[in-house]
């Protein structure tokens, strides 16, 4: 490569640089909103989380857990329809979710929750993690769930 050709390159490669670096500096000012949802849309005094978080086009839903009678397919779906329900409220659908952490209260159960769970967030599910909780899902619950989409 001639010096000349050389130079033009690599002066049209700073010049690029320079502008993607201007949209990145730009980008970077306009940091999205975060927006915490409220049942209610009314904050309690002194909460201890969040329920609902959007931040951007992002929503964090908080782990749900169903707190009745029931075996783990019961549970499962309940605690399933409250997560579609908050998904809704935010902007979203269980086709649009990303992440999706299971936390169950006996591994045993492993199996009846995936029947339940199967097929809830559409054709393409999202990547999810399980784990069986030393202990137990707290408020006696036989699973809790927590997802992360975008709207």
């Amino acid at each position: 490569m001639k010096k000349t050709n050389r130079r033009r390159f690599l002066a049209k490669g700073a010049a690029v640089a320079a502008v993607a670096g201007a949209a990145g500096t730009a980008a970077a000012q306009s940091k999205p909103e975060r927006k915490v949802l409220w049942r209610g849309e009314r904050k309690p005094d002194n909460p201890l989380f969040s329920p609902l978080v959007t931040y951007g086009n992002l929503v964090f839903v908080a782990g749900k857990g169903y707190h009745q009678e029931g075996d783990i397919k019961k549970h499962t779906d309940e605690v399933l329809n409250n997560i579609e329900k908050e998904l809704e409220r935010a902007g979203s659908s269980m086709n649009q979710c990303l992440k999706c952490n299971v936390y169950l209260h006996d591994l045993n159960d492993y199996r009846a929750m995936n029947e339940v769970f199967r097929g809830r967030f559409g054709d393409n599910p999202p990547v999810r993690t399980t784990v069986a909780t030393y202990g137990g899902v707290p408020g006696d619950s036989l699973v809790e769930i927590d997802v992360i989409a975008y709207k």
